[in-house]
Order: structure tokens, then C-alpha cells, then sequence
């Protein structure tokens, strides 16, 4: 997370292994007026929308919370209390709104120590719930760690194991929330972008409650679990020249009627060189295209952290349309626009 700051101006098997056939979408990247996030960002970076006002989450090591009637708009940003919380630092990366108000969000934990000898950690993820809107939390507890002890050999020059780096989305009918994160640690074989869920009930009290999805099944515990990755390492985090996509971030897109995934892709040398952003589409949050490249170069080296904001009141990072601001941490060069085309391959092609 900070360290990697760059800064610039069914049934459970054919859940993950059925790909619907009219999976038929493209993005296209064009170039707009800048817009630059209010607070330092080294995460995804969570919205949500309380009294006509946009509720934007920036974190680098701590979180900051801003308001405004929209994006394009000054911010009034202020520090997020953390009285309640038992771990820090955390980096909030995603939340959600419930209808009486209630702000539920996660966060990324780095934890000191983990390795004799060098800096490497071991990240996990935890829930925390608001009820002033944004401004305070209180800590529900880790939900998803690694089911592997970190291994301090690793050459990736970060992380020694361990899960972080995510999004959360509910799905449509409000039956789950969804993880999709980045698994570090482990067999090559279950590293990469892993999914677990929770049921939307148990958001109040959601450490360990959650469940993993493993070998075909949502059979493995989010406290220690295995995984099987829907989009797996070609070259893994043991290594100092690792081929991964990480840090995923994900949005309902309402004009493809489908789940969009932008992410990272890690490739390859030394300290996680960024080789691209890329995108993958989903009907059902369990199959996803193939990784394409959406970008490669932006003037600055390709940059991390890509997501989306809404340009509709109501729409956020994990909603939009057809027509949405795209940021590379914290800064937006660009509308992202997209259009039905024909479908492309399978991420198990």
C-alpha cells in the first residue's frame, strides 16, 4: 500500500465456470478536464451518498473522509475517527450505504513484525461500521486472513503472504456482499484476484461469517481459508519478477447490465512495476473475461490504483453508466465510456 505510493499531478461449480455467451462489452479511455480526489490516495478510494452530498474515502495509511454535492466539486475534507478501531494502520477500501443511514466499509491492515529481518507484512481485511455518516468508526473485526504463514523468503520486496487490496459489492437481489481481493500468499496455484461472501444478514457482526470460494464450492472459512483464484498468477508473489493482476475494483455498470473489474497488473521486475491497467467483465460475479489492456501509459508510467466515480447523483465507485470519470490514484485524465461490442475471450481460454 503506501510503500508502493506513485505519485503524480447455480450450484458453486457452475457459479465460476459457466461464462454467459452474450458477454459483449468494450471501454474506451478519452481525455477530459482534470479532476483530482481531495486527500492522498494509495487505495481504492470508497464513496457513498448521504443527504444530496457524495461521501468520498481517501486513504494512505489512515483514512479521510470528504463531502461534496459532486466530484467536480470543492471538498470539505476532515481526518476519520478511529477511536474504535484496534488495528492500525488501516487503509479503507471499500463501503457501503444502508438504507437507514448506517456506513459499513473495509479495510486493508498491514500488521508490524510479521518477518525477523526485513520489512515484509502480511496484509488482512477487516470490517468497521459508522453511524454519523463517514466521520467515525467502530471496528467489527478481521474477516478474511490467509490460510498460509507468511513466507519472509519472498522477493516481491512487500508482502509475505497474505490478503488485501480488494473491493466489496452487494449483489443485486441484497443476498451477499462480495470480496474480490488480492490473495499474496501461499501455492502459486491460489495465488491471484479470490472471491468470498458474505450474507448481506450478518453485516452487522461479519467476522467469521464469511466464506470462501475454493475447488468449486464456498466451503473454505474467510478466517483462514483456501482459495482458488477466479484469475490466477502467471508468476508468483514468492518471486522478485512476479506476472500478477492485483488490486481489484469493481462496479455494477448499469448501461452493460454487468459487473465491471478494472485492475493492476504486476509485471516484471523488481518492486511491483506497474506493466498496465486492464479490465474484465462479469455477469455474475463468478465468471469473468479475460484481462484486456485498458491502459498502458498515461504520461507518467501506467500508475496505480484504477477505478471509477459515477457522474449520476447516487452513483459511486462500485456504480455507474454508460459514461463515468476514471481515476489512476487519485487523479482523473479522462471519461471512461462504454459500449456494447462482441464478446472476447474467457478468462479460461
Amino acid at each position: 500500500m503506501g510503500v508502493r505510493t506513485v505519485y503524480f499531478g447455480l450450484c458453486a461449480a457452475a457459479w465460476a465456470a459457466s461464462l454467459p455467451s452474450a458477454l459483449a462489452q468494450r471501454a474506451e479511455v478519452r481525455p477530459a478536464s482534470p479532476v483530482y480526489m481531495p486527500a492522498p490516495v494509495d487505495s481504492n478510494s470508497p464513496a457513498v451518498w448521504n443527504d444530496g452530498q457524495m461521501v468520498l474515502f481517501n486513504s494512505s495509511n489512515v483514512p479521510l473522509v470528504s463531502r461534496s454535492t459532486n466530484q467536480f466539486l470543492p471538498f470539505d475534507t476532515e481526518a476519520v475517527s478511529l477511536d474504535e478501531m484496534r488495528v492500525l494502520p488501516v487503509w479503507m477500501e471499500a463501503a457501503w450505504k444502508d438504507d437507514d443511514g448506517t456506513v459499513f466499509a473495509w479495510y486493508h491492515h498491514e500488521p508490524e513484525g510479521v518477518c525477523n529481518g526485513n520489512s515484509l507484512t502480511a496484509p488482512t481485511i477487516g470490517a468497521m461500521v459508522s453511524y454519523d455518516g463517514g466521520s467515525s468508526f467502530e471496528d467489527l473485526g478481521p474477516v478474511l486472513t490467509a490460510a498460509d504463514a507468511p513466507n519472509c523468503q519472498a522477493q516481491n520486496g512487500f508482502f509475505a503472504g497474505g490478503h488485501g487490496d480488494f473491493s466489496v459489492i452487494v449483489d443485486r437481489d441484497r443476498h451477499y456482499f462480495y470480496f474480490l481481493f488480492s490473495n499474496y500468499g501461499g501455492d502459486g496455484s491460489q495465488q491471484g484476484i479470490a472471491v468470498a461472501r458474505m450474507e448481506f444478514a450478518h453485516r452487522f457482526a461479519p467476522s467469521g461469517t464469511l466464506m470462501k470460494y475454493f475447488d468449486g464450492d464456498w466451503t473454505e472459512p474467510g478466517l483462514g481459508g483456501s482459495v482458488t483464484p477466479l484469475i490466477a498468477v502467471a508468476r508468483a508473489w514468492q518471486f522478485e519478477d512476479a506476472d500478477a493482476y492485483w488490486g481489484p475494483s469493481v462496479h455494477w455498470n448499469s448501461y452493460l447490465q454487468q459487473y465491471v473489474m478494472l485492475l493492476n497488473h504486476a509485471c516484471c521486475g523488481t518492486r511491483w512495476p506497474q506493466k498496465e491497467i486492464a479490465i474484465s467483465y462479469s455477469k455474475d460475479l463468478g465468471a469473468w473475461t479475460k484481462p484486456v489492456t485498458l491502459l498502458e501509459d498515461i504520461g507518467f508510467g501506467p500508475g496505480y490504483y484504477p477505478q471509477v466515480l459515477g457522474t449520476q447523483e447516487g452513483e459511486t465507485d462500485t456504480l455507474a453508466g454508460e459514461l463515468a470519470r476514471f481515476y489512476v490514484q487519485g487523479v482523473s485524465h479522462w471519461e471512461i465510456i462504454f459500449h456494447h461490442d462482441p464478446p472476447g475471450p474467457s478468462a479460461e481460454d
